[in-house]
């Protein structure tokens, strides 16, 4: 067992064993800070760092260490802001779990509720859940929490950003008052302490410094396309490269699995690794990979960890990951020992944010580029060919070939003899049929001006609005559903959001004739409302126009 630095922290053998088996060495600093005492104390705990620094590990593995066998009642509650974020610290709290029975699932909007009801009747340990589900399970009488030993918010400050902070106040209600509070957030606003003097016993601050999300060796791109393009998009880039080495992210086995079977059916020589293989197989597969058999392997993030692979030429995001710490971990598997590395990130138009979003947050830049046309990867394959025989001939490697050549030139041109050698080894290679057509992705909404309306609320937050609010108001009087709402913009007296043109014409028409004190206006931004007539010849007005309200 290596990783003593954290043996120091005080963790079981069975956790270090686990630890030890995926490769981490060492904790960050928010783990050294926060392990020993959340192993060693009662006290409730606010951890604030950002968004990067190994914050599921610093509470997910203590918790594992801290948790009762045999018990038939939820013994820990996490709540994160998105279901993506559910998902994952689900799945990196499971693969720390080793040979220990504990039940953890992830709960959250979208996802059956009858699985999830069948799921908590059998009994879980860990429930890692969004708000509003959770809230939801609370009234319908399937989740119980009166019992629960932990409740541990993560990324607190942005279920605040996303209006969820009432629905977890209203959960916190229904916990166990003798429960342990662990909040985890990047920064500290006045509604999150607020919560923690009103939900928490006497807590212990635990502060991580800021920084440290940089990988300065490696060149980071991305590309833009639909996700009906993504795949061909992606074997455009691989034959770009004379040898190229790389490992390939997807967020679920599925898709690893998936992907990586169309990638063999292409001719590439892939492998796939994910948290379902055994020890053997995994083991069978790394020593394949770096051994270069294989030149690509594809895995989900929990699967990579303890990966050590020298010299891959690319890290492809095949699926975005869902926070920066993923994508710098990602990445940071390139671009080692002083060699430059390149880092491919594949996005949907929807997914900008996002992407803008973790740029910002590790402080890199990703630049983005437009995927290889054929006659560029054709090109390129000829001029890699050309260097490739001016290597043999440099070395004087084919003395050997020299008699056939002679034979094959003495009755047939050299120009025709070369061209038919050509297509003889590479008619496959050089064929631009083999490549399908990408198509132009659809512009989003917001670079384009078109197909998206910016709305005017008349209501703000001294009407009580929250984005949380404002969205389940129009929901309940349009049944738009909540994803097709973006960009919400909660002001004062006003708020702003944006919908897809179709959505929009549905919302302002239900509230041209709310008249109520309760309703607000809601109508076209002007300045939205010119961009639509402009580029569409539309206009969609209120039943009554307010002045000087934009």
């Amino acid at each position: 067992m290596t990783n003593t630095k954290f043996k120091e922290l005080g963790l079981s053998d069975a956790t270090l064993a686990e630890l030890d088996k995926r490769g981490f060495e060492e904790p960050t600093e928010i783990q050294e800070k926060a392990i020993p005492v959340l192993l060693t104390s009662d006290t409730d705990i606010i951890c604030q760092a950002q968004t990067g620094t190994g914050k599921t590990a610093a509470f997910g593995l203590p918790l594992l260490d801290k948790l009762s066998k045999n018990t038939k009642h939820v013994q820990a509650l996490i709540l994160t802001p998105t279901r993506e974020l559910a998902i994952q610290v689900a799945e990196e709290i499971n693969s720390f779990r080793g040979k220990r029975k504990f039940q953890i699932i992830p709960v959250y909007g979208g996802q059956s509720i009858t699985d999830q009801l069948r799921r908590l009747e059998k009994g879980v340990d860990i429930v890692v859940g969004t708000p509003g589900r959770i809230f939801d399970h609370i009234k319908r009488k399937s989740l119980s929490l009166d019992q629960v030993s932990y409740v541990i918010l993560d990324e607190a400050d942005e279920m605040l950003n996303m209006g969820f902070i009432d629905e977890v106040e209203d959960i916190l209600k229904h916990t166990n008052p003798g429960r342990r509070t662990l909040l985890f957030s990047a920064t500290m606003p006045e509604r999150i302490v607020t919560i923690a003097k009103n939900h928490m016993r006497e807590y212990k601050l635990i502060a991580a410094k800021k920084g440290g999300l940089t990988v300065d060796l490696t060149d980071q791109i991305y590309f833009e396309v639909s996700e009906s393009d993504k795949f061909e998009s992606m074997c455009r880039i691989i034959d770009m490269e004379k040898d190229f080495y790389g490992l390939i992210f997807c967020r679920t086995k599925v898709a690893v699995d998936e992907l990586s079977n169309r990638l063999n059916d292409r001719g590439y020589e892939s492998e796939a690794i994910h948290g379902d293989l055994s020890q053997s197989q995994r083991e069978r597969i790394l020593d394949k990979f770096k051994k270069r058999r294989a030149s690509i392997l594809v895995a989900t993030d929990v699967a990579a960890r303890g990966i050590d692979v020298s010299n891959l030429t690319h890290v492809i995001n095949y699926s975005l990951p869902q926070d920066p710490e993923a994508y710098v971990h990602r990445i940071g598997r390139t671009g080692r020992a002083g060699k430059k590395g390149v880092a491919i990130t594949f996005i949907s138009p929807w997914e900008n944010k996002k992407l803008k979003f973790i740029s910002n947050l590790t402080k890199t830049a990703i630049r983005r580029e437009n995927v290889p046309s054929v006659s560029d990867i054709i090109k390129r394959k000829i001029f890699i060919l050309q260097e490739e025989l001016k290597e043999i001939i440099n070395v004087n490697a084919h003395q050997d070939y020299i008699k056939t050549a002679l034979q094959l030139v003495e009755e047939n041109d050299p120009l025709n003899v070369l061209a038919a050698m050509l297509k003889y080894s590479l008619e496959e290679e050089l064929d631009e049929k083999k490549y399908k057509d990408i198509k132009e992705p659809a512009k989003n909404s917001e670079a384009s001006g078109k197909g998206e309306v910016r709305l005017f609320v008349s209501f703000g937050k001294k009407d009580g609005i929250s984005p949380r609010k404002l969205l389940k108001l129009i929901n309940n009087e349009t049944r738009v559903p909540a994803g097709k709402i973006s960009n919400i913009k909660v002001m004062d007296s006003y708020s702003f959001l944006s919908v897809p043109l179709k959505h929009a014409e549905i919302i302002v028409n239900a509230f041209k004739s709310k008249k109520s004190n309760k309703k607000p206006v809601i109508e076209v931004a002007a300045d939205s409302n010119k961009k639509l007539k402009k580029n569409t010849g539309r206009d969609i007005k209120s039943k009554k126009k307010k002045k000087n309200r934009i």
